[in-house]
């Protein structure tokens, strides 16, 4: 990793844990990263009140986010009330997931729609709840707790985009 994306790292984490309860602006800033810069960000562990302002942006109850994200409610609390930052593991799925709705909100933008208009935390969280042919009937939050899960979501998001969704 280059000292400049080590250097940004924080800064970076600052923003997302700062800027996590607008979703637009969590979507923006995880998803335009570079690979360098989520891995340091990851590294360095995201603050634990992340998991909190991510569930307000996405209109989820605390505990339903953490299921989904197959993390421990009281380890994130106790690093909540202590205000320490979350493992490299958990920080690896909720940057995971800001990405994905980072892709949506991309998509949405691309597609010439009214971007500002559109909450794609909150979109993304009604569509991960749906069961989805694609998956065999499988729920995208069902997926969301492994890497390779969320690689499937992107890519299933992707094929939407693109109209390869049957």
């Amino acid at each position: 990793m280059s000292a400049e994306a080590v250097q940004s790292a924080p800064a970076v984490q600052d923003r997302m844990a700062s800027y996590a309860a607008r979703s637009h602006a969590v979507e923006g800033r995880v998803f335009h990263l570079s690979p360098l810069e989520r891995a340091g960000l990851v590294k360095q562990g995201v603050p634990a009140r992340t998991v909190a302002e991510l569930s307000t942006a996405m209109g989820l109850p605390r505990d339903q986010l953490l299921r989904v994200l197959g993390l421990a409610r009281s380890t994130v609390e106790r690093k909540i009330a202590a205000r320490r930052a979350l493992s490299s593991d958990e920080s690896e799925k909720l940057v995971g997931l800001a990405r994905l709705i980072g892709q949506v909100a991309a998509m949405v933008g691309e597609g010439g729609a009214a971007a500002e208009d559109f909450d794609a935390a909150r979109w993304f969280a009604r569509w991960m709840a749906e069961p989805a042919p694609a998956f065999g009937g499988l729920r995208p939050e069902d997926l969301l707790d492994t890497a390779d899960g969320r690689e499937a979501v992107s890519h299933l998001l992707s094929q939407m985009k693109s109209g390869a969704y049957a």
